[in-house]
């Protein structure tokens, strides 16, 4: 698998690139934020990208956010400082799908790329005993990872895909947000649980007329979240 690291300090990127190519990881090298998007131009078959937030000129959710423009699909997981809190949280809005805080182990970094690409890999091979999940006005289709409503596609990152994925095979069952991160993030992620809330917002932006007052994926106060189908 391809995998595009943006890092602008030369001893960090160098270490995470030794560290990936030693699991077998092709790696592609950016220094600044205009560098890692003409590298994926170029390389657009790249499957999962890591971006550091602080860079000389455009900073790392620009270029967040110009690779989604460019692949949905692809995963991106940020870096941030241990006292950025608030880049955590902007880097989920934006659509990232995890965050690792500075400074971080191989062990660490490897096991968040395995949890993210877990997944990802489903959409060469494809073993789910039905292709498709439909539930109201919803279909998530399984082999090409695409989801609609009424027949609109709606662009999802990897993280939104499975989360609906796991929703919809659960409707109408409440799911504790230890259980989502559980279930998506891996029972070993080292994040917290506003990975989850942040991207439960998220999805309702795309899939809720009202996202303050959700018709399919509701709020169960104090415990989770319910799938619910609608057909009104």
């Amino acid at each position: 698998m391809k995998i595009l690291v943006l890092e602008d300090e030369y001893s960090i990127r160098s270490f995470v690139t030794i560290n990936l190519k030693r699991e077998g990881y092709e790696v592609f090298e950016a220094s600044t934020g205009e560098e890692a998007v003409e590298v994926f131009e170029k390389n657009n078959d790249i499957r999962l990208a890591i971006l550091d937030v602080m860079l000389p000129g455009i900073d790392g959710f620009e270029v967040l956010k110009r690779l989604r423009e460019k692949s949905p699909s692809i995963g991106i997981i940020m870096l941030t400082a241990r006292t950025q809190e608030q880049d955590k949280v902007l880097g989920l809005e934006y659509g990232a799908d995890d965050y690792i805080s500075k400074p971080f182990s191989p062990t660490e970094l490897v096991a968040r790329i395995k949890s993210l690409t877990r997944r990802i890999s489903l959409s060469d091979v494809v073993d789910y005993e039905k292709d498709e999940i439909r539930s109201g006005h919803f279909t998530l289709k399984l082999s090409d990872r695409k989801f609609y409503k009424s027949d609109k596609e709606i662009e999802l990152t990897p993280k939104e895909f499975e989360i609906l994925d796991l929703f919809m095979r659960n409707k109408g069952k409440s799911l504790s947000r230890d259980q989502i991160l559980n279930e998506i993030w891996g029972k070993n992620y080292f994040g917290d649980l506003k990975v989850v809330d942040v991207n439960m917002r998220r999805i309702r932006k795309k899939i809720e007329k009202d996202p303050a007052n959700p018709c399919y994926l509701k709020t169960v106060w104090g415990y989770g979240y319910r799938w619910e189908e609608d057909e009104s």
